[in-house]
């Protein structure tokens, strides 16, 4: 008789976009690893129950998205230094003894697409992070694991961005700023950490930031490419790209967190880009 897959799920709401069923089903495909994956929506009010009803049914691990990754940092019994730090949990992992851990691979999900698959060095260079949220705080540590010569946090309330900035700094050159500050200055990368994308808004951002060689991210994602990736190629930039390679990495670092294997990335972003080119056009 065969043993039932381990199952996995991940948790937000709304999560009917989810690509993530669809990225680990093809992770477990390539990887020949029998695992289950969903996609659950659940409210903030009932994320607790959830997670913890979910691991008692023989749930091995979850993915964790809006507006939920603050909760599951705060459910986790141990977190990783990065999760720590961070403030918030996007993976959650059952130990063999019973505890649940929490993790954050947001950050190196961005670093490996933005290095691996773009191969954009970020040694040395100077980045701009606008955002002040839970998807700031996610990134800025393994960015300034790449030892940058700056990075800058710019947000709308410059409060906000200068706490991050104090709790980062022992970890590389991370300083703050108001939007009205940046003229004048010029980014190797400039990395849009808002939900602006999302209502088809930008940032105010001043004409003339970018370096000759300078790209732009934008951590949102979808079929077209958003008001920030517009606003990139606008400007010149070298690559103005969507979060779409990081959703991929990021996926993978948990998979890997699970099951102990690393799959091949490269493939599912194709695959994933083709689909979505196809559906837009």
């Amino acid at each position: 008789m065969t043993a039932a897959p381990d199952r996995y799920a991940v948790f937000g709401q709304p999560i009917a976009h989810s690509k993530s069923p669809r990225i680990h089903g093809l992770f477990a495909e390539q990887t020949a690893q029998a695992i289950s994956y969903t996609g659950q929506e659940v409210a903030p009010e009932q994320f607790a129950d959830a997670v913890h009803a979910f691991f008692a049914d023989g749930g091995k691990g979850l993915n964790c998205t809006v507006p939920l990754k603050e909760l599951a940092w705060q459910l986790a019994d141990r977190k990783t230094p990065r999760a720590e730090l961070s403030r918030a949990v996007n993976t959650l992992a059952l130990e063999k003894d019973g505890s649940i851990l929490g993790e954050n691979t947001d950050g190196i999900g961005l670093v490996a697409d933005l290095t691996r698959n773009h191969e954009i060095d970020l040694v040395g260079s100077r980045i701009l992070v606008i955002g002040a949220g839970g998807a700031s705080r996610g990134i800025i540590g393994p960015l300034l694991e790449q030892s940058p010569e700056s990075l800058v946090i710019v947000n709308r309330t410059v409060f906000r961005a200068r706490q991050i900035a104090d709790e980062f700094r022992r970890l590389g050159p991370v300083s703050s700023c108001g939007f009205e500050d940046l003229r004048g200055q010029h980014y190797d990368l400039i990395i849009n950490a808002t939900s602006t994308s999302l209502s088809n808004q930008l940032p105010p951002l001043p004409d003339g930031l970018l370096t000759d060689t300078g790209s732009c991210y934008d951590l949102a994602y979808g079929n077209a490419p958003t008001t920030f990736v517009l606003w990139g190629r606008e400007q010149h930039a070298r690559y103005s790209l969507d979060g779409l390679g990081m959703l991929v990495e990021q996926a993978a670092e948990a998979f890997y967190l699970w099951r102990g294997v690393r799959p091949e990335t490269r493939p599912v972003i194709d695959l994933l880009d083709a689909e979505r080119k196809n559906s837009a056009g």
